[in-house]
């Protein structure tokens, strides 16, 4: 699952990309962790959200309500059956504009970050849906599916990377029409595997929780 993106193309040149209104004044920080903003596009445009949907626990230890957690990412197997999703995928679906994405690879404890992207292409977009919240504002979460060739010795899933000619029909199709785009991609991934650990301290950036 990804716990980490990054999107650090300028929102001017992300709102050409996916035809949208461009956003101003939005904080947050090129590289975004559940709990984060981010940036999507919702209705022709940017907005930006806290990735992860609030999800509420009790202490089993003192019997009450601990702080709410971010859930970022939604399986494209429980989207209509998991109440936490359904009426989201069935009602607000919305474009994450990603330049890279991250999954921890390596023992537990000495994880190292190593990022995935598609080749010659400074952005690109996943589907994701969204959802007010009481706790946050609005929220968005990424929707997976099965990891591909390219990552299969780090992960089994992955974001679900939409084309451009799919983008409207993520959008603004029926439930039936998006659920056909939740597919492994097919095409090439660019792999940067590096040295740095998955703890390293994260960007600065304006936190939700």
């Amino acid at each position: 699952m990804c716990n980490l993106y990054r999107m650090n193309t300028p929102t001017g040149e992300i709102a050409n990309l996916v035809r949208a209104t461009d956003i101003a004044g939005a904080n947050f920080a090129a590289e975004v962790w559940p709990g984060y903003p981010g940036v999507v596009a919702v209705g022709g445009e940017l907005r930006a959200m806290a990735w992860g949907f609030p999800r509420h626990a009790i202490s089993k230890k003192t019997g009450k309500p601990l702080k709410p957690t971010a859930t970022n990412n939604a399986r494209d197997d429980k989207l209509r059956g998991n109440p936490m999703w359904r009426d989201s995928f069935r009602d607000r679906r919305c474009l994450i504009p990603v330049t890279q994405w991250c999954e921890p690879e390596g023992p537990r404890g000495l994880n190292t970050r190593t990022w995935y992207s598609l080749p010659d292409q400074d952005a690109f977009v996943v589907a994701g849906i969204w959802r007010p919240t009481d706790e946050w504002g609005d929220a968005y979460s990424m929707v997976m599916v099965d990891g591909c060739e390219e990552m299969s010795d780090v992960h089994d899933r992955m974001p679900t990377i939409l084309r451009p000619e799919d983008w409207a029909q993520w959008t603004d199709g029926s439930p039936d029409e998006a659920f056909e785009l939740l597919r492994t991609w097919e095409g090439p991934l660019e792999v940067d595997r590096t040295d740095v650990p998955w703890a390293a301290a994260r960007s600065a950036g304006r936190m939700l929780l």
